[in-house]
């Protein structure tokens, strides 16, 4: 697939669940999907760095069914999704040699997902009457296609 597509898809990712968008990316690293030793996102591929995604992305699936968590189109929530989409579309881009082109993507992608995650949401919010079922789906969703972008490097 595309760099330009995988970058798009994982700031999809970014914009719906901050922290799953590097989750997944730093297991492609660690795996070796991601060739990104001797860049400066080498970081990524080091031993604890997924794990201390998973655990970043877990709190996130929890703070997220809170009822006192912001909104995800607050300055700081979509600041956060877009310097997550913009540092996962990077290590996309290292390892394609389109660095600035798969940021671009991954920006775009990421207000994609957070507009587009919020409305979708609150859509089955009011098909399910409440919110967790809508909010579960939608942690699946960014799992899914997070897995699904990775295994396509």
């Amino acid at each position: 697939m595309p760099p330009l597509v995988l970058a798009l898809l994982i700031g999809i990712v970014a914009g719906m669940r901050t922290m799953t968008a590097p989750m997944v990316t730093a297991w492609a690293a660690y795996a070796g999907w991601l060739p990104l030793e001797g860049t400066w996102l080498g970081w990524l591929g080091w031993w604890g760095t997924p794990w201390i995604f998973t655990l970043l992305a877990i709190g996130e699936y929890v703070a997220d069914k809170q009822p006192t968590t912001p909104s995800r189109k607050s300055p700081p929530g979509f600041i956060a999704r877009l310097v997550s989409g913009a540092l996962c579309g990077a290590a996309i881009g290292l390892a394609a040699s389109a660095l600035p082109y798969c940021i671009l993507a991954a920006l775009i992608g990421a207000v994609i997902g957070t507009l587009g995650g919020y409305a979708a949401r609150m859509g089955l919010c009011r098909a399910f009457g409440t919110d967790l079922p809508a909010a579960l789906i939608e942690d699946l969703a960014a799992i899914g296609i997070g897995a699904f972008a990775v295994a396509s490097l």
